[in-house]
């Protein structure tokens, strides 16, 4: 806990409306407060907020400034970001949909396991090819600046290595949402839902054994001094992934200037979210070189031990589709599928 106390005692003291960054000739026509969950060091602040960030200001020559509040440091707990920029307590927020269960079933599908296998660009692209016609209305109390996912959830064990889904039966394993809760039942372990900032107390004190969750959190969480063991499939298979939006304030979207919406669209755009998808895979390559350096395993499962997994698996793509009455579910699993396929790398 002193380590989390420290980051948001840190976090406070950079997220003054100044920021320490250079300003411009003229004054902002726009300023506009980012609100989210992680520390300042995390990759998802420094390699992807903070540059689109700086792009949109730059390309709108400083009529838009943007303050970047970081580790919730405008008040409130993570699962409070979508409500906060719903209400306008902030103007853009970056969270995790699966923080908030219930308010975003559409996009759940790109989360599910044999869905979403290791391709970060396909599947952001994918989201994005989708938007208008089947992910819109879950997102109606906000805009939409742009989705995306992470490399996907792997496995961090504390104590014990795993190899088969066998392994996993019994296991108490952190999740970050619905669909996390879905695949660890199949694994036939327990899930734990919580926030990524509270994992490491959780791996510390065995309130759960292992989490599910990509490599590049590891340093920004200290991961390497509380687990053991890194497990992922073979040639980075995953165990489904984790959708995040980036959304604005609908009424502060629409009282934009339509020049500087374009702004914002054109820093949210396929070319962005390929430079996301390469931003997430380079923090995954980083996280788990720091855990190999550190003395940890890191296991690689054989097609045969991941097929164990992908058998028990299988039924959560069914599953989903069943519990989800009120939209064409099967229309969306195949043509998440299918746009998946399409925007293959």
């Amino acid at each position: 806990m002193k380590r989390r106390e420290f980051l948001i005692t840190t976090a406070g003291a950079l997220a003054t409306p100044a920021l320490l960054r250079p300003g411009f000739a003229q004054e902002a026509e726009v300023t506009l407060k980012l609100h989210h969950l992680l520390g300042p060091q995390a990759p998802a602040h420094t390699q992807m907020l903070e540059p689109w960030v700086r792009s949109i200001e730059e390309d709108s020559g400083g009529r838009v400034k943007i303050d970047i509040y970081p580790s919730m440091s405008l008040g409130g707990a993570p699962p409070q970001l979508v409500r906060q920029v719903a209400d306008g307590v902030v103007d853009i927020v970056w969270t995790v949909n699966g923080y908030t269960p219930g308010l975003f079933p559409r996009s759940e599908i790109f989360e599910l396991p044999t869905i979403f296998t290791n391709d970060i660009v396909a599947t952001n692209l994918a989201m994005r090819e989708l938007f208008d016609e089947f992910l819109a209305p879950e997102y109606e109390a906000m805009h939409v600046l742009f989705n995306h996912v992470h490399a996907g959830q792997a496995l961090h064990m504390a104590r014990e290595p795993v190899h088969t889904v066998a392994d996993t039966r019994g296991k108490k394993l952190r999740v970050p949402g619905p669909t996390g809760n879905e695949v660890v039942k199949a694994m036939g372990a327990t899930p734990v839902t919580m926030p990524v900032p509270d994992l490491p107390q959780a791996l510390s004190t065995n309130a759960v054994d292992g989490a599910l969750i990509p490599w590049e959190i590891i340093p920004a969480l200290q991961l390497q001094d509380v687990t053991d063991y890194q497990i992922e499939g073979p040639n980075m298979t995953r165990f489904g992934t984790t959708t995040f939006q980036v959304s604005m304030n609908k009424a502060r979207w629409e009282s934009l200037p339509d020049d500087l919406k374009e702004v914002f669209a054109k820093n949210s755009d396929e070319e962005w979210l390929r430079q996301v998808a390469q931003i997430w895979r380079d923090g995954d390559d980083k996280g788990i070189q720091i855990a190999v350096d550190a003395g940890n395993e890191y296991i690689v499962l054989t097609e045969e031990e991941m097929d164990t997994f992908n058998e028990a698996l299988a039924p959560v793509v069914d599953k989903w589709i069943a519990d989800h009455t009120d939209f064409d579910a099967a229309a969306l699993a195949e043509a998440a599928k299918a746009a998946i396929a399409n925007n293959a790398s």
